[in-house]
């Protein structure tokens, strides 16, 4: 077990709370398969048009990945895994369709249903923090095999709030949740986005799950294999 005495935690989705072959093993390969469809239809959706106008944005100044189109540089994007904030905009709006028919149901560990009861009992508020967007995090825990967990999640931060590498991003998180960041708990199963986080002040948990990627140095960080065995106390 690992007891911390915080007030808020702030959860990583991937290799966190779901499993890594979910996110790109379902979710990637039906947001690609849909991709072309998606941009087609977007003069009917205002959100799906305001998604690729980003993506039209970024594609006119980027010097690294070159496209002769819209959908073949999110394509791109997609294989090289950039955290675009238009692409994970667009990606999101095609799996709320997909949630939507009962083609999707997110995968989630089983210790994450039972975690958020017993930190929300203590009176401990959970957010969380994907680099896919805060309509996509809503939509997975919405519609989960653990049935309706948003509800729980009292705040959402994506790559609007920064990149999750910078400790910047964590000290708005902080600012946001009007929490001192000593009293706030981050878990991940990146290293270099727990190193920002600690850069700010807050407590980092580095997660290893099945499917994760190995870490040869946790950088001192408490390493657990579920979120159960975390015991939050708030103060």
């Amino acid at each position: 077990m690992i007891a911390l005495a915080v007030d808020a935690i702030v959860l990583d989705i991937e290799g966190t709370t779901a499993p890594i072959a979910f996110v790109h093993d379902v979710l990637f390969p039906f947001a690609a398969a849909r991709l072309e469809g998606a941009v087609a239809a977007r003069g009917a959706d205002p959100d799906v048009a305001a998604a690729v106008a980003a993506l039209e944005t970024e594609r006119a100044g980027d010097r690294e990945v070159t496209a002769p189109d819209v959908v073949a540089y999110a394509h791109a994007l997609m294989r090289i895994d950039r955290k675009s904030t238009g692409l994970k905009a667009l990606q999101g709006l095609i799996w709320r369709d997909g949630y939507r028919e009962g083609a999707l149901r997110a995968e989630l560990f089983a210790d994450v249903a039972p975690a958020f009861a017993a930190w929300r009992a203590a009176g401990v508020t959970i957010a969380s923090y994907s680099s896919g967007s805060i309509a996509a995090q809503q939509l997975l825990y919405r519609h989960s095999d653990a049935g309706d967990l948003a509800a729980g999640i009292a705040a959402w931060f994506d790559t609007t709030t920064g990149p999750k590498r910078e400790a910047a991003s964590y000290a708005r998180i902080a600012s946001a949740l009007g929490v001192a960041p000593a009293r706030i708990a981050f878990v991940s199963d990146l290293v270099a986005e727990l190193v920002a986080a600690r850069a700010a002040g807050m407590i980092g948990v580095l997660s290893v799950r099945p499917g994760n990627a190995a870490v040869d140095d946790a950088e001192g960080f408490a390493v657990t294999s579920s979120l159960a065995a975390l015991t939050l106390t708030p103060g």
